[in-house]
């Protein structure tokens, strides 16, 4: 699986600065005095949120999952070369004897471990006594393929931390531990800070609520989580905060009262863990992607000033909005890609699937170059 390989060795690639406002349809960089060349694809043609693609060396295939394409469960895709994809049809129903989600099944991520494959997701739990608007929790379904079907393992939540949760990511350590990150909903957290402030003194909102994302150790099994979570990343509470401009603009374009910090994705390059996580509304033109590193897999994570790596271009010519909820894929050539969705001015407002290069700076800096369309 990716997260297996995210090494020092996979990550020396090629160092060049890009721009996360690229309108370009090609990717340049010099290697060894030769100018190479990628042709974007993007979008893809896979009208897909939150994607999530891994290479399995077994079949030599790609596959893709994500957040749409039909009701109450998921479905996938298959490609060979990352540009050309197929339909694998449903590969996760909820019509099934153990299935604990009722609907708004979001943001598959699947892992094989031991010969096979785990599909983390986000879904609406059933058991839900006081009717909650946002009753999510995180499950995990098993399967012999990549292409399911994929049967839930306990027919519950793999837990409940008393608050909705959303958006599961696992990584697997050096030391053999698991982690499990995700994100708690906004859903009834209004928290106090000074956009808090700013909004009830323009008469925007009454109250912000925000998602901030946590960590915690998973089972081996992964069956149980061991341990309290620990929150990792949470949207400023000081406007002079740097990262307060672009983490609120949903917020401050009058947009909704809320303040994501969710779609986390942990990796890790020598000894610097990165976790990359997007803000503002997914279905809004504001979402965007930025970072945070951290010397250990639970924090502290210091976010980078170079925020946000990945947004939209269209106040630069550009056709992109929407850019977020990403994932990373080392493909066999062990070139590294941020897998992310987007909208673009003639596609609407459906979701789809984008891939840009991720690199790695030598001042340590990650680096998307993107967001890229094909030419016409």
């Amino acid at each position: 699986m990716n997260k297996y390989f995210f090494t020092g060795v996979a990550l020396l690639f090629t160092m060049i600065s890009c721009n996360s406002g690229s309108t370009q349809n090609q990717d340049k960089k010099e290697t060894e005095g030769k100018t190479e060349v990628y042709e974007s694809n993007n979008p893809l043609d896979v009208a897909f949120g939150d994607p999530f693609i891994v290479y399995d060396n077994e079949s030599d295939m790609y596959y893709m999952y994500g957040t749409g394409g039909v009701k109450n469960g998921f479905m996938a895709y298959s490609s060979k070369d990352l540009k050309t994809w197929e339909k694998r049809g449903q590969v996760y129903s909820s019509d099934q004897e153990k299935a604990w989600g009722t609907k708004d099944f979001w943001a598959p991520e699947v892992y094989k471990r031991n010969g096979k494959y785990y599909m983390f997701y986000s879904a609406h739990w059933k058991n839900n006594p006081n009717n909650e608007l946002e009753n999510y929790k995180i499950g995990v379904a098993v399967s012999d393929s990549p292409t399911g079907p994929f049967e839930d393992m306990t027919g519950e939540p793999l837990f409940d931390p008393g608050y909705p949760i959303i958006d599961a990511n696992v990584y697997f350590a050096d030391d053999g531990k698991l982690y499990l990150y995700y994100s708690r909903c906004c859903y009834k957290h209004a928290v106090e800070s000074e956009i808090a402030d700013w909004a009830r003194e323009k008469k925007m909102f009454d109250e912000i609520e925000e998602s901030w994302i946590y960590g915690v150790e998973l089972s081996a099994d992964f069956a149980s989580v061991i341990g309290e979570p620990v929150l990792l990343l949470r949207p400023p509470v000081s406007m002079d905060d740097q990262q307060a401009e672009w983490e609120s603009r949903s917020v401050t374009s009058g947009e909704v009262n809320r303040r994501w910090t969710e779609g986390s994705y942990l990796m890790k390059h020598n000894d610097t863990y990165y976790m990359m996580y997007s803000a503002n509304f997914f279905g809004g033109q504001h979402y965007a992607v930025g970072y945070a590193t951290a010397s250990n897999p639970l924090g502290p994570f210091q976010k980078s000033a170079a925020n946000p790596i990945l947004q939209k271009n269209t106040e630069n010519g550009g056709i992109v909005s929407g850019t977020g909820h990403n994932s990373v894929l080392e493909d066999r050539d062990g070139k590294m890609w941020c897998v992310y969705h987007g909208r673009t001015n003639k596609t609407g407002n459906d979701r789809l699937v984008f891939l840009d290069e991720l690199q790695l700076t030598e001042n340590g800096e990650l680096k998307v170059n993107g967001p890229t369309v094909k030419a016409d």
